[in-house]
């Protein structure tokens, strides 16, 4: 008899459907074919040790699975329990009234338990959108799944349950998560507030400006003067996430295996602080069997880079093209996959070596050219996609210990929030823009236009300040975004001068 159940694959952030039949009939062997992977042929240990288990028997006759579509490869061993049902109902020890109709993935281990398994979020957009009633899935996976509507999400604890609730011995309501309850409870949920921080006005500002254009920032200051402090804080000022937005940052978290047990919907924008040992592949994703990197963990939200210069020279090289492109393909010899890297880059630097370079009270000991070397570490073109550099100051001791109160994060984010709807409003016909930060440059000069005084300010500027050509558009965009907070409609003078000081690092003689 053959027998047909269904499960999913993941390939890149989304699913692909997969048909597991069953063919039971005269013989001895076993055999498994449809381009399985180590994990997936080993499956059969683990569903005839769990069957046994629970009062079933392996056939003792030749039984043929088939993974379609055959020229996908499989990995992992999320099939243990559609492959398990398909042998029960080829077998006929078990009659399934609505088998067909369910997704159904999960590992199984010796005595029959099901664990989690990873990529559960894509793989329930899949059956929805196929047209599934239900996905069966362990149950620590059930409330990630549940997020999507019009699929009924049955979590199961073990095999038994899952022969039960398809027999129809046991009924399992499905399990819903509303979505507006996550969104409502996270947005004051922030473990690190603009309220924490001294002080660093002038660096707060930068902030706000960098939150509501998507700008990515650089900081250079001596060691302690906050720059980690205020990176971290960055989140909590960054306009909401969508649902949408939600739905692909749970994606490539869900992918990686990086949601967590009992986990739902993302719904607050993620920071990655990789350590500066990190590989490339680690970085911008890879491997055998390709994975998510750092800077697709960090979609819709910020990568911060502490101590940039001590990063290896490849490393922050391949992070060029993403930055331009905002997503990252990987290819290889079987497969290629694609995965988004729309992130906010922050990174943070000590201005040389010893860290006290053009330090207000300590002495700098390093020798000539040794700052400029230090610098140097940071490639152009890299700088080139960091709109805003600046630089931070130690914090003065009576703004240590003053008791004035400072602004709270949520209200610098209504700021940011009003800012955004403008930009927003501004690329309503762009599908792919949604903030200053993106402008591709035949738009700046639509968009960013500069009276006979702006431009006669801007003139002065990079010839004076020695600053380089890259730096032209990057200062208009900025422009926008502080015109954008200023509510106003044009970009005005004191907009362009407070842009033009947030190039430091490509001022001629900055580093001596």
């Amino acid at each position: 008899m053959v027998a047909k159940t269904y499960g999913s694959t993941v390939s890149g952030v989304d699913a692909i459907l997969i048909t597991i039949e069953v063919n039971v009939g005269q013989g001895t062997s076993f055999y498994m074919v449809g381009l399985p992977d180590s994990a997936v042929k080993e499956s059969q240990q683990r569903v005839e040790s769990a069957l046994k288990y629970f009062g079933y028997r392996m056939p003792r006759q030749k039984v043929v699975i088939n993974l379609a579509p055959a020229d996908i490869r499989k990995e992992g061993s999320a099939y243990d329990l559609p492959i398990a049902m398909g042998i029960l109902k080829a077998s006929e020890q078990v009659v399934f009234a609505e088998l067909e109709d369910y997704v159904i993935m999960g590992e199984l281990s010796l005595d029959g338990q099901l664990r989690p398994i990873k990529g559960v979020l894509p793989i329930a957009i899949e059956a929805r959108k196929k047209g599934f009633k239900g996905l069966i899935l362990p149950q620590p996976n059930a409330a990630e799944a549940s997020i999507v509507n019009n699929l009924d999400v049955i979590g199961v604890e073990n095999l038994e349950q899952a022969i039960g609730f398809l027999e129809g011995d046991i009924e399992i309501a499905p399990l819903v998560t509303d979505t507006r309850d996550i969104f409502y409870n996270s947005l004051e949920d922030y473990e690190f507030d603009f309220a924490d921080v001294q002080g660093q006005d002038n660096i707060k500002r930068a902030m706000e400006i960098a939150a509501t254009g998507g700008h990515n920032v650089i900081m250079v200051g001596p060691p302690g003067a906050g720059k980690t402090m205020l990176a971290k804080r960055l989140p909590s000022i960054l306009p909401p996430l969508t649902l949408q937005e939600a739905l692909e940052t749970t994606k490539i978290h869900s992918v990686a295996g990086r949601l967590g047990s009992e986990a739902s919907l993302i719904a607050q924008r993620p920071f990655r602080s990789p350590h500066h040992t990190i590989s490339d592949v680690a970085l911008v994703g890879g491997g055998g069997n390709p994975q998510p990197g750092e800077i697709s963990l960090a979609h819709n939200g910020v990568l911060f880079l502490d101590e940039l210069p001590e990063f290896k020279r490849t490393v922050l090289e391949v992070m060029r093209q993403p930055l331009e492109e905002r997503r990252v393909s990987i290819s290889r010899a079987k497969v290629s996959v694609d995965y988004p890297a729309n992130f906010m880059l922050i990174a943070s630097m000590n201005p040389c070596p010893c860290g006290y370079y053009n330090h207000p009270e300590k002495e700098c000991v390093c020798g000539p050219g040794v700052v400029q070397r230090y610098l140097n570490k940071v490639s152009g073109p890299l700088l080139d996609r960091i709109d805003l550099h600046v630089e931070v100051t130690p914090v003065k001791f009576d703004e240590m210990t003053s008791t004035r109160k400072a602004e709270k994060s949520n209200v610098i984010r209504e700021r940011v929030v009003r800012g955004r709807d403008r930009q927003v409003d501004r690329f309503k016909d762009h599908k792919e823009i949604y903030c200053n930060a993106m402008m591709p440059s035949h738009m700046v000069k639509e968009i960013c236009e500069i009276n006979e005084a702006g431009k006669n300010l801007l003139k002065t500027a990079m010839e004076r300040l020695g600053l380089s050509a890259r730096a032209y558009d990057r200062i208009l965009k900025v422009a926008r975004t502080i015109a954008d907070l200023s509510d106003a409609e044009n970009i005005k003078v004191e907009h362009l001068a407070e842009a033009i000081q947030y190039r430091s690092l490509d001022r001629e003689g900055w580093a001596g």
